[in-house]
């Protein structure tokens, strides 16, 4: 953005919706994932997702722990959403970048892993006490953070600052 350029948007106004698109797609394709690739149940999946930050008790915890697993993945996404959107109003090189589709491409292709890489090799052990288990679960998480966390957060974040 160049002096030149009409007034932005506010913050607040930019993440909401990319916040709420990877929230929403990210749910999605991660109940899903858990249901037909790993034979779980949609309350299981989320219940997991607690128990990274109540224990062991969150798996059986019922409707009470799907909802604290649910709350606690909308923080994440809030949180990798604000963080995306404020590099790409702080850095010109990364508003260069979202110009364009391919671009655009790169980006969440490079961020969609390192979110996850952040998550497994830190968030997660510290919030957990346990090392990461680098299994084929692991290297699906990789490759499975582009289309269904970073393609959306990028795509949304780009429409929502060239409106601005």
């Amino acid at each position: 953005m160049t002096r030149s350029d009409p007034p932005r948007a506010s913050f607040g106004r930019e993440v909401l919706p990319v916040w709420l698109v990877t929230a929403a797609w990210d749910a999605v394709c991660a109940t899903a994932l858990g249901v037909f690739a790993y034979g779980s149940t949609a309350a299981s999946v989320w219940q997991g997702v607690a128990s990274t930050v109540v224990g062991s008790p969150a798996l059986t915890g019922g409707a009470a722990a799907v909802a604290a697993g649910l709350g606690l993945h909308m923080m994440v996404a809030l949180t990798w959403s604000a963080l995306f959107v404020a590099a790409a109003r702080a850095w010109p090189a990364l508003r260069q970048a979202l110009r364009t589709p391919a671009g655009a491409l790169a980006v969440a292709a490079a961020y969609g892993p390192a979110i996850w890489l952040v998550m497994s090799l830190l968030v997660i052990p510290i919030a957990t006490g346990r090392p990461p288990r680098f299994g084929s679960r692991w290297w699906v998480q990789v490759g499975a953070h582009v289309p269904f966390v970073s393609i959306p957060l990028v795509f949304t974040a780009r429409r929502m600052m060239m409106r601005s």
